[in-house]
Formats: structure tokens, C-alpha cells, sequence
């Protein structure tokens, strides 16, 4: 494990993870080559191989917030590109393809509140002619003078996300 932290304080991540790899069949209970690994494939956004490390993870400590915000996220990262692809080649439009994105919306809902789900921009309004005002005596009262309307509220989920998306998982 030591070998593997000096390789990646040395910039050699490739090193690093044969010898996260050496650690873990040295010792095969030992769950934290497997994080480490998890990690570094997800910074290197490896996905997929993000995915297997965490899940070995999870096999040996089923209560891992670490693993799982990993297999959580590079899920969603994996889906997501996923979609994108789909959508660019206008296959989204298939049932299976949207019954899925569907599916996968609601479990976003369903875990994670509405919040999460941009308000979808409302287009402007047409701006409306006015008749002309009516003439006025000299007698009248002046009209009130009009304010301009408070700019709408941020809402919670547009917050500037930070860079780290484990921050809300908390640790082991």
C-alpha cells in the first residue's frame, strides 16, 4: 500500500494501481487496495472499472459510503453518457430507450427530491401593447410610481456545485 501511495505522489497512477492490485491479492479481505483503486479509476474517469473496484469494495464491507457514493455516481456518469449517445443519434425516441430514462428519472425523484430537477426556462412573455392612456384633468392624482419586480429566487438545487461529488455522502 505504501508502494502505491508514493507511486501516486510520484504522478505514477498506472504503477500505483498494479500495485493496489499486488495489495489486494496479498491480502484478499482487505478492502482498502480496492478503494484506493475505485478512486483513482473514477478520477481518471474510468468508469466502468470505478464500478468494479467499488462493488469489490462493498464485498467486503457492505456499509462502505465511500464505495457506494463511487458506484453511485459513475452509474449516473455511465448513464448519462449513455443518453447522450442515444439522443444524438435520435434513438431516445425508441420505447425501451425512454421507458429506461424514465425509470431512471423517477429513482432520481424518488431518492433525491424534485430539487434536483432544473425548472424547466419558461420563455418570456410577449411584451403586451398598451392602450393609450386615457387624458387626465389637472385635478387627478399622479398614477403610483411602478417598481420593478424582485428578480425570482435561486432556487436550492442551482447552488454552484464544488467539484467533489462524494461531498454530500459523508465518510466511513
Amino acid at each position: 500500500m505504501a508502494q502505491a501511495e508514493s507511486a501516486i505522489e510520484a504522478g505514477q497512477v498506472d504503477h500505483a494501481l498494479a500495485a493496489f492490485a499486488d495489495a489486494g491479492r496479498a491480502d484478499p479481505t482487505r478492502k482498502e487496495p480496492w478503494v484506493r483503486t475505485a478512486q483513482l479509476q473514477f478520477d481518471r474517469t474510468n468508469y466502468a472499472h470505478a464500478i468494479v473496484a467499488a462493488e469489490e469494495v462493498l464485498q467486503r464491507d457492505p456499509d462502505d459510503l465511500v464505495a457506494d457514493g463511487i458506484l453511485t455516481v459513475s452509474g449516473f456518469r455511465i448513464a448519462t453518457g449513455s443518453l447522450q449517445r442515444l439522443q444524438g443519434r435520435d434513438a431516445l425516441p425508441s420505447a425501451t430507450a425512454r421507458r429506461e430514462a424514465e425509470m431512471l428519472a423517477g429513482t432520481l425523484r424518488t431518492t433525491m427530491g424534485d430539487e434536483i430537477f432544473a425548472e424547466e426556462a419558461k420563455p418570456a412573455p410577449a411584451p403586451r401593447r398598451r392602450a393609450a392612456p386615457a387624458r387626465r384633468s389637472q385635478a387627478s392624482a399622479p398614477a403610483p410610481a411602478r417598481t420593478a419586480p424582485a428578480p425570482a429566487a435561486r432556487p436550492a438545487g442551482d447552488a454552484p456545485a464544488s467539484g467533489n461529488p462524494f461531498e454530500r455522502i459523508g465518510g466511513n
